[in-house]
C-alpha cells in the first residue's frame, strides 16, 4: 500500500476536503461526531494520510491555554484522529500522530489529548503519559473540577519540559466537551 501525507493548515483546506475528512471521522467513530467535535478539530493542523483508494486517516492539532503552576502553556491539543476502518491496524494511526507529534515537540509548551479506551493503546505506545494529577476547567462560572477527564487525558512534554502532576492543569473553556 502507498501511503502519502499532507500537513496543512485548516485554511489550507478546500471545502471537499473538510467534507471527506468530516465523512472518514463520522465512519471512524460509529456516527458519534458531534458538531462541537467536528468544530473542535478545525483551526490549526492537520495530518490527511492518503492511499490509492482517497482519504484513509487523519489527526489534527489546535492551539489551547492550559494552566500549570501558575503558567499559561501553549498546549497543541490532538484532536480527531481517525483512521479508515479497512486500513485500520496498518500504522496509519502511528504515521499520522508521528507528524501531529513533530509540530507538538517544535511549536508548543506540552501537548495533550483526550482518548478513548482503544486509542490510548496507541498514545501510551508512543510515549503519551496519562496524566497523574488534577484536571480543572476555566469556565463561565470560575474554575471547576473535570473529575472525568482525569482517567483519558493524555500528556506530552514539548518545549516546557516534563510537567508536574503534584500540580493540576486548568483548561481554557470551549463549548461542548471541555476536553
Amino acid at each position: 500500500m502507498t501511503v502519502w501525507l499532507r500537513t496543512a493548515h485548516t485554511a489550507d483546506l478546500a471545502p471537499a476536503e473538510l467534507d471527506g475528512v468530516r465523512s472518514l471521522l463520522t465512519d471512524a467513530f460509529d456516527g458519534d461526531l458531534g458538531e462541537q467535535d467536528w468544530e473542535h478539530a478545525l483551526g490549526g493542523m492537520h495530518v490527511l494520510a492518503h492511499d490509492e483508494s482517497g482519504l484513509a486517516a487523519h489527526g489534527s492539532v489546535v492551539m489551547r491555554r492550559v494552566r500549570h503552576r501558575q503558567r499559561w502553556l501553549r498546549v497543541g491539543y490532538v484532536e480527531a484522529v481517525g483512521v479508515r476502518r479497512d486500513v485500520r491496524r496498518t500504522g496509519l494511526g502511528g504515521r499520522v500522530m508521528a507528524e501531529l507529534e513533530r509540530i507538538v515537540d517544535r511549536a508548543y509548551d506540552a501537548g495533550m489529548l483526550s482518548a478513548s479506551d482503544e486509542g490510548a493503546l496507541l498514545y501510551r505506545a508512543r510515549g503519551w503519559r496519562l496524566w497523574d494529577g488534577r484536571i480543572l476547567g476555566l469556565g463561565p462560572e470560575g474554575v471547576v473540577r473535570l473529575a472525568e477527564e482525569e482517567d483519558c487525558t493524555f500528556v506530552r512534554p514539548a518545549l516546557a519540559g516534563p510537567l508536574d502532576p503534584a500540580h493540576e492543569l486548568v483548561f481554557d473553556w470551549r463549548d461542548g466537551d471541555v476536553l
